[in-house]
């Protein structure tokens, strides 16, 4: 092996090992973002008889939110060293299905938020 072919080899071991880091990251807040609105669930069920759907919901969504981050950071990663025009189109779709989902679900949970301001102040 050339220099060349050694260093493109190395790139690409780094390139997948920095995905596979960036997934279980993007996997890690998923489960972070559970545990998280499992606690507000049960810590604000206590408090309210009603149950804090928008509370949960924009706090599992902000984790989701995150997580998305790290995958469409890992799909980034991915399209550095991709081989093929194939493989090349397959991320470009994965990242753009996930921005689509990042922005719209950031959209929604701004709207959330903006709800939850004007039910707080009502009360």
């Amino acid at each position: 092996m050339n220099p060349t072919e050694n260093f493109h080899h190395s790139l690409i071991l780094l390139v997948k090992f920095g995905q596979l880091i960036l997934e279980f990251i993007a996997v890690l807040c998923v489960f972070c973002g559970l545990i998280a609105t499992f606690r507000l669930m049960i810590l604000l069920s206590r408090r309210n008889h009603a149950f804090p759907f928008l509370e949960i919901r924009v706090r599992f969504g902000t984790w989701l939110v995150l997580a998305l981050e790290f995958q469409l950071g890992s799909d980034i990663m991915g399209t550095t060293v991709a081989p093929s025009f194939e493989d090349l189109a397959r991320l470009g779709i994965i990242a753009i299905i996930r921005t689509f989902l990042n922005y719209f679900l950031n959209k929604e949970l701004e709207a959330c938020q903006v709800l939850q301001k004007r039910t707080q102040t009502l009360n």
